[in-house]
């Protein structure tokens, strides 16, 4: 690896990714990852990361085994290689490991950017089960393998007892039991044998197999038994016959699928690794910064991944933008260090499509280099090779930077004189600006903090110290320089006043008025900070006290409409109960007109049905007022071809015929009249509630109440009787409108005989109808003369 990424301790970081591999390949891929220099690349490989550590979120991460290379076996089986058991369960394992991912990728939901390797992977369940039904491990075959194995090994384990109960029987013989030199049998070379003393050997007459090796026992097949182990060596050599056609049968299917099998096998290594990075970014806290390369970082609430995260100080970091040169100061052990090993190995990992523990808003810039020289101090009397050792790293960096690099220098300038070094130092950084490079340098001189106060594009940094608690507190203060504190940490530390007094007499008037500068603008930024915080604070509380304001606000408008709504419902349960009452009213008279015959009685009643009609009308119109006195009229639906409306101008009552225009005028059919009106001026008229299943009508029957005061039924009837004839012209009118629009040809004007004024008029308006094809008096059972059936065009 790059020396310069390994003084960033990046190696330690793909160790830990090799961790979270399941297989050689997938590791030997993980330790070798290189940083990509090609934008599109580094962004690509970081989309996929993230996309898989998203999907791990939402579904859990999918179950990867240690598969292995499958690829070799497929090749050695399509040369036409009998492939061993164990090579046919790692083609087992590696299609189990295949099935478990596509069944993983079937719960996800979407696109998912690593689809071009799960579009890679092939489903071969049958042969899968076919392997591991006939191999039970690297050494055994089932009986499930197939019918044939199994019949001949249950002929073996038949023919294996017929011998053991014959042999038995032998040894039991009183013939033969003082012969034997144990009472078992054994098997010598496949065969059924019995343990014979030696002296006895010819006294069973058999074949000599074997012999111990005190020469005391004969191994003998007695003649009894030797045809039937015949017959279990021919079924044993059947056996081992079938067993490897079977492995042929499987490494011919093997071989069939050969090139799915690599492909699997890619595909799966593919994805470990990819699971494996977003299983450590988990593991780190991580995500995804913004990628660039127009040389600019931001890392916010940075971790360096190698410190325990309970120990680490999380840093906000910038450079490029407003400055390409950051010259960060503080005392020793203030962080300094960690904080160059932190921006380089984190812009390192993104290069490798890694995700880094940054917060939201970070930005990371691909370089062509990163050029690193950190080392540890060493002692004074080494000094000289300290020095030596570091400008020649130095020397390196310059002969190899250009305006896509990143450069690191821990000390730039030290270990040698400071006024020499310092010179040194901001000569080095001159050269390195105007290359064009990006430079993070950490130092200890005074020079340098005044030559970044002084320089566009180079800023001052400072690692922050409590001076009180005597300790770095890790935060990075970018726009200060900071102060390396040695002679407060020395007088903390106890060291005596006199002598610290006397340090500080020696420093050169130039040297103090700096260290007080550096107080000043120290206490500065602390206030500053101050204030920052109480106005963050005060614009917390304005915030809070808003949202309650608007809260209070809503809950205001909601109770008014609340109240609007109540009034509403007030007034309508005063007309429907009215209504109701009326009704009932009207449903009286009816009974007693109908039992009388005189005429002024029946005037009487009609005047006032009359009456009752126009007291429901400004019942109604007057619950159409409270619900205008709620705020701007907003239609409770879009209006429709026949909706029966109001116009506000004039309170006239009309029927719609065309749909609003693009200027928003709707036709309205008012009477015999077609008028143009603007949606705002209109008012849809809601049909009344009913009660028991009927609607209030003038009669007290089935009808329309207000909205139409005419039943209708079906919109093939109407019945106007009890009208004026102007209200029944009206609704006449309305009524073929309606029945046009519904399709209807054919409807019955229910008009009455009465006085004949009504029906007269309803029949002339007939004949001169534009929409009326013709028109007769209805015939027996229709009606007669008080009824007009219509035919409409």
């Amino acid at each position: 690896m790059n020396e310069h990424y390994l003084t960033l301790e990046l190696h330690k970081i793909l160790e830990a990714l090799v961790n979270e591999c399941s297989n050689e390949a997938s590791k030997k891929a993980a330790g070798e990852i290189e940083p990509s220099t090609d934008l599109d690349t580094v962004r690509l490989e970081n989309a996929r990361t993230f996309d898989a550590y998203g999907a791990c979120a939402k579904i859990g991460s999918p179950s990867f085994f240690g598969f292995s290379d499958v690829s070799s076996i497929a090749n050695r089986a399509q040369s036409g290689a009998q492939l061993s058991l164990r090579e046919l369960l790692d083609v087992s394992k590696m299609l189990t490991q295949t099935e478990a991912l596509l069944s993983w990728r079937r719960q996800l939901e979407g696109d998912f950017k690593l689809d071009f390797l799960f579009e890679c992977l092939f489903d071969n369940k049958r042969l899968n089960d076919k392997i591991t039904n006939a191999i039970i491990s690297e050494e055994e075959i089932s009986d499930n393998a197939s019918p044939e194995l199994a019949s001949i090994r249950r002929k073996i384990v038949s023919a294996s007892a017929k011998i053991r109960e014959s042999l038995d029987k032998i040894m039991k013989s009183s013939d033969t039991k003082d012969y034997l030199q144990d009472n078992f049998v054994a098997v010598r070379d496949g065969r059924y044998v019995l343990p014979i003393k030696s002296e006895h050997k010819n006294s069973v007459a058999g074949l000599v197999h074997d012999t111990s090796a005190s020469g005391q026992t004969y191994f003998i097949e007695p003649m009894a038994v030797v045809e039937a182990n015949n017959e279990i060596t021919i079924l044993k050599g059947k056996e081992q016959e079938e067993i490897e056609r079977i492995i042929k049968e499987l490494s011919a299917e093997c071989a069939a699928f050969g090139e799915q099998l690599a492909s699997d096998y890619s595909a799966c290594v593919k994805l470990n690794l990819y699971f494996a990075k977003a299983n450590l970014g988990a593991k780190m806290a991580a995500t995804v910064p913004e990628i660039s390369d127009d040389g600019e970082i931001i890392l916010n609430k940075a971790r360096h991944p190698l410190i325990e995260k309970s120990r680490v100080v999380p840093v906000d970091f910038r450079l490029g933008g407003e400055f390409d040169s950051l010259i960060i100061t503080g005392p020793n052990t203030g962080g300094k260090t960690v904080i160059l090993k932190t921006v380089g190995l984190l812009t390192l990992m993104t290069m490798c499509g890694l995700m880094i523990p940054v917060s939201d808003g970070s930005k990371v810039t691909v370089f062509e280099k990163i050029l690193v020289d950190i080392g540890d101090q060493q002692s004074i009397e080494q000094s000289l090779s300290t020095f030596s050792s570091h400008m020649n790293k130095v020397i390196e960096i310059l002969g190899t930077v250009d305006d896509r690099s990143l450069v690191l220098i821990d000390e730039l300038g030290s270990g040698t004189d400071p006024l020499e070094g310092a010179a040194l130092a901001v000569a080095i950084i001159e050269r390195i600006k105007a290359l064009g490079a990006k430079l993070v340098t950490t130092t200890h001189y005074q020079e340098l903090k005044m030559y970044a106060l002084e320089t566009d594009g180079v800023e001052n940094a400072s690692c922050e110290f409590d001076v009180k608690a005597l300790r770095p507190t890790y935060r990075l203060i970018i726009g200060s320089p900071g102060k390396s504190n040695a002679f407060a940490i020395s007088a903390r530390l106890g060291l005596d006043g006199d002598i610290i007094k006397a340090a500080e007499d020696m420093l050169t008037g130039e040297s103090r008025r700096f260290e007080k500068i550096l107080d000043n603008l120290e206490a500065t930024r602390q206030q500053l900070e101050k204030n920052t915080k109480l106005a963050e604070q005060y614009r917390a509380e304005a915030e809070r006290l808003r949202d309650e304001i608007n809260a209070e606000h809503k809950k205001l408008a909601e109770t008014k409409d609340k109240e609007v709504e109540l009034a509403k419902r007030e007034a309508r349960s005063i007309i429907e109960r009215v209504s109701r009452q009326s009704a009932q009213l009207m449903d009286e008279l009816e009974d007693i007109r109908k039992s009388k015959d005189k005429e002024d009685f029946s005037k009487k009643v009609s005047e006032q049905k009359m009456q009752y009609k126009r007291r429901m009308n400004e019942l109604y119109d007057e619950a159409a007022k409270l619900e205008d006195s709620g705020g701007e009229y907003v239609l409770p639906r879009p209006l429709k071809k026949g909706d029966d409306v109001t116009i506000v101008d004039g309170g006239k009552s009309g029927i719609v015929i065309s749909l609003p225009d693009q200027s928003g005028n709707v036709m309205v059919q008012v009477g015999i009249m077609r008028t143009k009106v603007h949606i705002s001026k209109l008012r849809l008229v809601e049909k009344p509630s009913t009660f028991n299943n009927q609607k209030i009508s003038p009669k007290g029957g089935a009808g329309r109440g207000v909205e139409s005061r005419a039943t209708r039924k079906a919109e093939t009837e109407l019945d106007i009787r009890g009208y004026t004839v102007d209200e029944g012209l009206y609704e006449v009118d309305s009524f073929i409108d309606r029945a046009l629009m519904s399709g209807n040809k054919v409807v019955m004007i229910i008009h009455g005989k009465g006085t004949g004024a009504l029906k007269a008029a309803v029949r002339n308006h007939l004949r001169t109808h534009p929409s009326v094809l013709s028109s007769r008096k209805g015939v027996y059972g229709e009606g007669e003369d008080g009824v007009t059936v219509v035919e409409l065009k």
